[in-house]
Order: structure tokens, then sequence, then C-alpha cells
């Protein structure tokens, strides 16, 4: 813990930097900022001017903090390669300033592909974790945790090499829906988003079950 406190110190302030950006737009805002867009890429909710600028990078902050904290007093950690690691220390601060930015543009009538930025952020974000799955050792907190391969370095392996593939092709569809989303329909991409990840998350299980079934 001790040798992560300095980059968990640094990593939530930078979650919680968009807050000056919102001090700074604050007199621009309205009181009703927009926080929430529907599967269409329309607005559909919005949150107060203060909730907005100060709750939710407060809110993401708290989520990095616990995030972290597991992660590094996982009993397995020495099992976590770094680079993954680093994934689980900037995934929230990155979305801080995504989410931040996204909220502060619209509320001062910036006219935006949500679908666009959304899935090409994901599809990123998906494909990263797939080249690093195979390279995860067992342990608690990242990676594909089910009894089977927890219990069995081999199945754990296995599942995490099948795991990799699916979320590097499930990345590069999400980019290329949104990039589609002008002609398919904005409600496409997240459509193709949703697929996604259920084929991520099912198929490994599934694959994880069979394998135990199979004793590895």
């Amino acid at each position: 813990m001790k040798s992560y406190k300095k980059t968990i110190i640094i990593t939530t302030l930078i979650t919680l930097l968009p807050i000056i950006a919102g001090l700074i737009l604050w007199n621009n805002l309205p009181d009703k900022v927009p926080t929430h867009w529907g599967s269409d890429g329309q607005i559909n909710g919005w949150s107060s001017k203060p909730f907005a600028v100060f709750g939710f990078p407060c809110i993401l902050a708290l989520i990095h903090l616990v995030a972290t904290c597991f992660t590094v007093n996982d009993p397995r950690r020495k099992n976590i390669h770094k680079k993954p690691l680093m994934l689980v220390f900037w995934t929230v601060p990155v979305l801080s300033f995504v989410t931040s930015g996204l909220t502060y543009s619209a509320a001062l009538g910036a006219d935006m592909n949500i679908a666009l930025i959304v899935s090409m952020l994901v599809g990123i974000l998906f494909i990263a974790l797939g080249n690093y799955m195979p390279k995860l050792q067992q342990n608690y907190t990242v990676g594909i945790k089910l009894p089977w391969t927890l219990n069995s370095a081999e199945n754990w392996n296995r599942t995490h090499r099948l795991g990799g593939r699916l979320f590097i092709v499930g990345g590069f569809i999400m980019i290329a829906s949104g990039a589609l989303s002008t002609f398919l329909g904005k409600s496409a991409a997240a459509v193709t988003m949703l697929l996604i990840l259920a084929v991520c998350a099912l198929i490994p299980a599934g694959y994880s079950f069979w394998l135990y079934k199979k004793g590895v």
C-alpha cells in the first residue's frame, strides 16, 4: 500500500481537477446542467450546477479510492501485471475529465456526437484490457474472477486468453459502430455496446465453467 500511496494521491487529485474548470466556467453555466444522455444521444437528464461541478468529481474520486485501495491490498497483488494496474489507477481520472468535459460542453451549447465519443472511449478501454488480460495471473480484484478460475491456474489462463481476444475484437467493433452511428443511427451504437458487453461477460464465464466440468 505504501509504495502506491503517492500514485493514489496524485490520481485522486487529478480526478478532482474538473472542479477547477467548473469554477472557472461557473458564471457561464446554466442552473440546470445536462448530465445524462439516452441511447439515441439526446439529453434526457439534468442536475443542479453545484452537483455537476462538485458532486460528480467527488463521487468519482470516492469510487477511485475504493477501487485502488482494494486492488493494492489484494493478497495476490504481485500477480497483477504493472500495466493492468496502471489501468486501475488511471481509468477513473480519465473518466472524470471526459464526463465533466462532455457535461460542461453540453451545458454551453456544444453539438456533440455522444455515440461516437462514448463508443471510441469504451472501445479503446476494451482493447487495452484485452491486450493485458492474457498476462494476468490469479488475483482477487482484476480479471475474470470466478470460483473455477480462482481454483485453477490453467482455467484462469485459458479463460483470460479467450477473454482477451473477445475484448479486443469487441473494442474494435465498438469503435466502428460509433464511427458509423451517423449512418446506422445513434441507438445502434448503444445496442452494439450492450451486445458486446454481454458477449464478453457470458462467453468467458461459460467457457470457464465448461473447462471446470472437464476437470481443468
